[in-house]
């Protein structure tokens, strides 16, 4: 997959086009790329996605910019594995997204790209505060010759609400609530968390369950809590029993990401690691002493082999308890 960097450097023409923010690749968006791959395998020609880094909310109102759900590598690889030919990167300004609906239209889309068909959902918005729709896109594709698809949304089941449309938005609430389980339905996987393996207080290692402490930049990190999950170290898939919390036992006050990996012994310092959210465990808690908590940790470690074991089956992936 080519991946471009910065409109002035994109120059296409006759391809199938969607542009997006795409943050999560998440089943919505998996389907207008799967339907984009379809119609430029029909054609006969390239699949060219235009996409943003950073996401405009966080240049416009960069208080209000959401938390990433993917970061850019990630969301690369999600693309490539949905057949994209070409991402192309625009890096967002204020001049760029003060740009009318109309002057996107002539200098964007038709400029910079001549597609002979777009794909989008039905909640695409472009140009100055988005005034520009998927009906202001029907009306200039009628013009200027090229077809549109419009993909309706992706609803499951959430809650006791058998509707609930997939978006970035619920899927970061769900994050948010700790419902990790809820979030790899809406996502078609697991959330994947990446951070660089840092020194901690050593704490875990000394009570014989070390744990990788994870520094996480720039990415959405889940509810305080308990977590079973996964992480491919060495070339293998290892089980994570994943803590995130202030370490209320030892009143640490710094929200902190930690992960013990039964049976992997190897030197993790400084390596960039990810794991995967597979279910939710239980609250942070404090207790007594460093014995009592070491009895819950192994606690925690059965039910995380539990969770593995059955996979993506366990009764727990979408409860907290």
């Amino acid at each position: 997959m080519q991946v471009i960097r910065g409109i002035d450097s994109a120059q296409f023409a006759g391809v199938v086009l969607t542009i997006g923010n795409f943050d999560g690749v998440h089943r919505g968006h998996q389907t207008i790329l799967e339907t984009a791959r379809e119609r430029a395998n029909r054609i006969g020609t390239r699949l060219v996605v235009m996409t943003f880094d950073p996401h405009p909310s966080a240049v416009l109102k960069p208080e209000h910019a959401p938390e990433v759900i993917t970061p850019l590598p990630e969301k690369l690889r999600c693309m490539e594995a949905a057949g994209v030919d070409v991402v192309v990167l625009v890096h967002a300004t204020p001049d760029f997204l003060s740009i009318t609906c109309e002057d996107f239209i002539q200098r964007i889309i038709l400029a910079r790209f001549a597609p002979v068909a777009m794909v989008e959902g039905v909640s695409f918005g472009f140009g100055r505060r988005r005034q520009g729709d998927v009906n202001t896109l029907r009306d200039a594709a009628a013009k200027s010759g090229f077809e549109l698809e419009v993909v309706e949304p992706i609803s499951v089941a959430l809650g006791g609400h058998t509707d609930t449309i997939i978006s970035s938005s619920v899927i970061r609430h769900l994050l948010a609530c700790g419902t990790v389980g809820q979030a790899a339905m809406c996502l078609g996987r697991p959330y994947r968390l990446f951070g660089q393996v840092v020194k901690g207080a050593e704490r875990g290692r000394k009570m014989g369950v070390p744990t990788a402490n994870l520094r996480v930049e720039s990415q959405l990190i889940p509810a305080e809590g308990v977590y079973a999950g996964r992480a491919e170290l060495d070339g293998r898939c290892v089980p994570a029993a994943i803590s995130i919390g202030r370490t209320p036992t030892f009143e640490t006050h710094q929200l902190l990401v930690e992960a013990h990996f039964p049976g992997f012994e190897g030197d993790l310092y400084g390596a960039h690691i990810f794991i995967d959210f597979l279910a939710w465990l239980r609250r942070q808690e404090r207790f007594d002493s460093a014995e009592v908590l070491y009895r819950q940790i192994e606690k925690d470690i059965s039910e995380v082999r539990d969770v593995l074991a059955v996979y993506p089956n366990h009764p727990k992936l979408n409860v907290i308890g």
